[in-house]
């Protein structure tokens, strides 16, 4: 809305003393400029209506009253017995002001809004049922693949009917290969989409099991595609590092420096011990968000290599069930990999301190941030 403001009214100038005088409005037209605009702007959304709407979440009894299924049982689960959750909407709240304020409006940020509605929304139903329910159990998992696999199609369908962002969905940049392209059919587009959005969704819905886990690792991980995404809209950057620039995508830097600002935000509430959860409401968006954004500007397996820590909550996840399925059909018992998973817990299991486990999963989110950096250099 900013940027529209200030074209109206330098637009409208004939006077040119006066034009001068207003000359400072034309930093709107800068990416850089705006990003930081709403980075600030999403943190102090985030920080001031947090406060309201945790008193409001306490005040419905929107606390979670259930032990965590998938957490650590007895005194931890106590200490988080009736600490609010679907803190989510705090997040949300403060990124899509800041994105309706800051950002031009596009097929990639229009995309970006549907996907953080509609998998916002599925989120909320399902920390409600558990709420209602007081048993850890909410929507079903058939359901969340369902509202997963339509932003896909949605995603799939408004690149693909315009020629100019036709290829965003028919081929893939691999990091490390001097021939950073491959161009694939819409049938492989198709799964990729699928997949990308899919699991990036809920593997950061896996990760959120401790205080500041899973914003902290997201507030890392869009800071890559902060500069992933910048360095695509800009012509001469994207010529230099052989990425196929993408003017439009530009504006998602944009969301990306909102989606900090806010997480930011929410992290000063969610740091331990934390006042207030993100719950589904939170973590299948934000996931879901991640994976439209790597999706939009071809880099998927950027976000496996940046999003490394939500590779490894994922995959604890699927080998500690495949593994024990697998023995007890062998064995007739049943056998575990890890102590508890996801691998969080594993490592809480063998006395590491939340807080430890948070920090040192940071510090391993930054190396692959890092990482996932110097692939758009090295090939």
């Amino acid at each position: 809305m900013f940027s529209y403001l200030a074209d109206w009214i330098i637009g409208g100038l004939k006077d040119p003393a006066i034009n001068d005088l207003m000359s400072p409005l034309r930093l709107f037209s800068y990416i850089s400029f705006r990003s930081a605009g709403a980075f600030l702007t999403a943190f102090v959304i985030s920080i001031l209506s947090g406060p309201w709407m945790i008193r409001h979440l306490i005040a419905l009894k929107f606390g979670q009253n259930y032990e965590d299924i998938a957490s650590q049982t007895g005194a931890r689960n106590e200490a988080k017995f009736g600490i609010p959750s679907m803190g989510g909407v705090i997040i949300h709240f403060a990124l899509l002001v800041s994105i309706l304020l800051w950002a031009r409006w596009n097929v990639f940020v229009a995309n970006c809004f549907v996907g953080l509605f509609l998998l916002a929304a599925v989120g909320f139903i399902d920390d409600y049922l558990k709420i209602k329910k007081k048993t850890g159990h909410g929507a079903s998992g058939k359901i969340k693949i369902a509202v997963q696999a339509l932003v896909s199609i949605i995603l799939m369908v408004s690149l693909y009917q315009n020629e100019e962002t036709r290829s965003v969905v028919t081929s893939l940049h691999i990091p490390f290969l001097k021939e950073a392209f491959i161009q694939g059919s819409i049938i492989t587009g198709a799964i990729v989409v699928f997949l990308t959005i899919v699991g990036s969704s809920n593997a950061v819905n896996l990760t959120d099991g401790m205080d500041g886990l899973a914003i902290g690792c997201t507030i890392i991980v869009s800071f890559v595609f902060l500069v992933a995404t910048y360095v695509t809209g800009h012509k001469i950057f994207a010529e230099y590092l052989n990425i196929e620039h993408l003017e439009r995508a530009g504006e998602l830097t944009i969301v990306c420096a909102s989606l900090i600002g806010a997480g930011m935000g929410f992290l000063w509430f969610n740091s331990h011990p934390a006042q207030v959860f993100m719950g589904d409401t939170g973590s299948l968006a934000l996931g879901g968000i991640l994976g439209l954004i790597a999706i939009m500007i071809q880099q998927p397996f950027l976000l496996f290599i940046a999003g490394g820590i939500f590779v490894m909550e994922a995959l604890s996840v699927l080998v500690q069930r495949y593994y024990f399925k697998y023995t007890r059909k062998r064995f007739g018992e049943g056998k575990r990999v890890f102590k508890m998973a996801p691998i969080h817990h594993h490592f809480e299991k063998i006395g590491w301190r939340e807080t430890k486990v948070v920090m040192r999963f940071y510090i391993l989110c930054i190396l692959f941030g890092t990482l996932a950096l110097v692939t758009l250099k090295i090939r």
